[in-house]
């Protein structure tokens, strides 16, 4: 009896696992500002947009490869192995932030990030790449300049662009932490906001 009862849950079972299998990914790929760093992932800006996609009436998961501290050379390390074990629909490039406080030379920075859009092509994904900004302690030269790797990178290859990841929480000092770096908790909603228009296209695509 307990023998049966176990291939019926199992038979029930299948079909879920079966369609989470199949649901087409959305894979993040991010450092600390996705990850959610200093707060409860769960209330972070990418487990929000796993909700909102539900609510949308779309078929994907969202997986959160995000890293604290990664940069694009990182993140051009992970990637492979991250595009062969999920095979994401929609790939999300979060990366850069910590290449720019490390003040690193732009074009490596904008060759590292033209790999990861190419990979991610190659793999058969959509890309989608979000820039953000720098402090405005590093200078009006260095952090327009940084900026502006994203901008070129979008339009070198042709992907959508979220220009900046913190548009209207960066400059309240109320939804950003004690570091001054990374948003608040009540900030993630905001956050998505500003990816979700250059998004659901894609997901929709």
């Amino acid at each position: 009896m307990r023998h049966r009862l176990l291939i019926l849950i199992a038979t029930l079972c299948l079909p879920l696992g079966a369609a989470l299998a199949e649901a087409p990914v959305v894979l993040v790929l991010g450092d600390s500002l996705s990850a959610g760093y200093g707060i409860d992932t769960e209330r972070g800006w990418v487990a929000q947009l796993a909700a909102r996609i539900e609510r949308a009436g779309l078929p994907h998961r969202v997986v959160n490869a995000s890293v604290s501290g990664e940069t694009t050379v990182g993140g051009l390390t992970r990637l492979p192995a991250l595009l062969e074990r999920h095979r994401p629909a929609v790939l999300v490039i979060e990366l850069g932030a910590n290449d720019g406080l490390r003040g690193w030379d732009f074009a490596v920075m904008r060759e590292n990030l033209t790999r990861l859009v190419v990979q991610g092509r190659e793999a058969g994904a959509r890309v989608l790449l979000i820039g953000v900004r720098l402090p405005p302690n590093y200078g009006a030269s260095y952090t327009d300049g940084f900026q502006a790797v994203f901008m070129e990178v979008a339009a070198e290859q042709g992907v959508p662009l979220v220009p900046t990841l913190l548009k209207g929480v960066a400059e309240d000092w109320s939804l950003m932490q004690a570091d001054g770096l990374h948003p608040t908790a009540e900030a993630q909603e905001r956050i998505l906001d500003n990816v979700w228009p250059t998004l659901q296209p894609v997901l929709a695509d």
